[in-house]
């Protein structure tokens, strides 16, 4: 087993980091220093608070438009309970399981900067959720991605107090039964915790953080897929040369063109003699819509990766400082953009895909129509084109960007809001459809690469081949279709890609 991971807020939370802890077992802790500014931070607030009745939003005063509305100290523990009773109302589908983790952990690491004015046991069973695997249920709608994603931040904290559900090694229980099975106590609530657990962007985050890390993957994917179909379809490489590329040095056309050259190397079908002058775009552009499609991911990363390492909730305080100050660090504008640009980003992936499967299916350069061994008789690949069409027709719609949306709220006090969460939410449909594309186009690739034996492709690309194979056979006659387009997206989604 591998150390423990220790949350501090000298240490940089990066994406690669975030990949192995959601892909192990590895327990996550409050290093030394994390736990002496949260704690730090909290005895500052109540020192102040026990000195001075001057209004703190949130924390002595009411919340959004009741912002002028005093709450009195005997009064300020339940206000924060209220807080999160009354703002759990997400609806629709629940956050699968390791996106809640994901939240559960970002939300930690957000409040281990001692800016929050939370107590350490908060913060600890948090941690102690996600160690022991206690996901509550939260659910996807109900954000408007400005003052926090407080419908399902909410629901994410109720189990702290003993309320709510949560799922808890394949079992649904009531939080409060879930707290009994280790014998804790719900937490107590002082000032300014319900609103700091409330506040922040780690709904829109987890899912950011998550669809980057599968869209990433899914880049990698497109690269040996389309080389695939370039071998399929008896194309040239000449597209790919390192000269082309170093005249319009984008980074990702240059990344991409240097990768699908190193795919080709060794292959006997490039050394074949070539009939056609030109490849389509689908095929001799891959380096600038996959390229262009990686430097939007590379945008991405940046603005996860900054989120990912800051505080977002609202006031924070400035122990050293002496200071307390409210403003608008749990806005999601930034998120915002940047899952519908990854969203964007991805679609294009899907989109240039699906002209290369429909290409690959035409009847072209001696390939049988629609790749079918009998074709009339059989209908072969001509009906997963058809769904790989009809999908990234709905990721267009999709990608109509959620972040150019605002609906006033809280009686004009939040009159700006950035709809992240949905965005977020869509990005990762456009994911999930994107690697179905993807699968479709590599089941099209392999049937028609068996169409070009006895020649072979390079050993790289032969590997995957072998390995697909082993998941998805060769269509020699019609057959229910269907599971070997889930296993193709599965493997997609799965498979370490070169």
């Amino acid at each position: 087993m591998a150390d423990d991971f220790h949350i501090d807020p000298t240490t940089h939370l990066d994406l690669p980091t975030l990949r192995q802890l959601l892909a192990t077992k590895q327990t996550v802790k409050l290093s030394p220093a994390a736990t002496q500014r949260i704690a730090g931070c909290y005895h500052y607030l109540q020192n102040r608070l026990a000195q001075s009745d001057a209004p703190i939003y949130g924390i002595n005063t009411g919340f959004g438009a009741l912002c002028n509305t005093g709450i009195a100290p005997e009064e300020r523990q339940q206000l924060q309970v209220n807080l999160v009773m009354s703002h759990a109302c997400g609806t629709g589908e629940e956050v699968p399981p390791e996106l809640v983790r994901l939240m559960l952990l970002l939300k930690v690491q957000s409040l281990s900067y001692g800016h929050s004015g939370v107590q350490v046991a908060t913060v600890q069973r948090l941690l102690d959720f996600y160690n022991r695997g206690i996901l509550p249920v939260v659910y996807q709608q109900g954000s408007l991605g400005a003052s926090g994603d407080l419908a399902p931040l909410a629901h994410l904290c109720l189990p702290l107090l003993g309320l709510g559900e949560v799922n808890y090694e394949g079992y649904r229980l009531q939080a409060a039964d879930a707290l009994h099975l280790f014998s804790w106590q719900p937490i107590t609530l002082e000032a300014k915790e319900g609103l700091a657990l409330l506040n922040g962007t780690q709904f829109m985050l987890a899912y950011g953080v998550h669809c980057l890390l599968r869209a990433e993957r899914l880049a990698q994917a497109a690269d040996v897929i389309g080389t695939l179909s370039l071998e399929a379809f008896d194309g040239r490489s000449e597209p790919f040369d390192a000269r082309l590329h170093q005249i319009r040095p984008h980074a990702g056309q240059l990344r991409v063109a240097e990768r699908i050259r190193g795919f080709l190397a060794g292959s006997e079908l490039q050394a074949q003699p070539k009939t056609a002058v030109q490849d389509p775009y689908s095929f001799r552009c891959q380096p600038q819509v996959h390229g262009a499609s990686r430097d939007a991911l590379a945008y991405v990363a940046q603005v996860f990766e900054t989120e990912c390492n800051a505080v977002t909730d609202n006031p924070n305080i400035f122990p050293a400082d002496d200071l307390v100050l409210s403003g608008g660090n749990f806005h999601g504008q930034p998120l915002a953009l940047a899952l519908d640009f990854m969203a964007i980003a991805v679609a294009e992936l899907g989109s240039i895909s699906e002209r290369r499967t429909y290409q690959l299916i035409g009847g072209q350069r001696g390939l049988p129509p629609f790749l079918a061994a009998e074709p009339g008789l059989n209908s072969g690949l001509m009906i997963p084109q058809y769904t790989a069409a009809g999908i990234v027709s709905q990721n267009k719609q999709l990608c109509t960007p959620a972040s150019v949306d605002s609906i006033v709220s809280s009686n004009g006090q939040e009159d700006h809001v950035s709809m992240g969460a949905n965005a977020a939410t869509k990005a990762r449909r456009v994911l999930d459809n994107a690697e179905q594309i993807l699968g479709i186009e590599l089941l099209t690739a392999t049937q028609a690469l068996a169409f070009r034996r006895p020649a072979r492709t390079s050993a790289v690309l032969e590997q995957v081949v072998v390995a697909f194979r082993e998941k998805v056979k060769f269509v020699a006659q019609d057959r229910v279709l269907y599971p070997d387009l889930h296993a193709a997206a599965a493997f997609v989604r799965g498979y370490e890609w070169p």
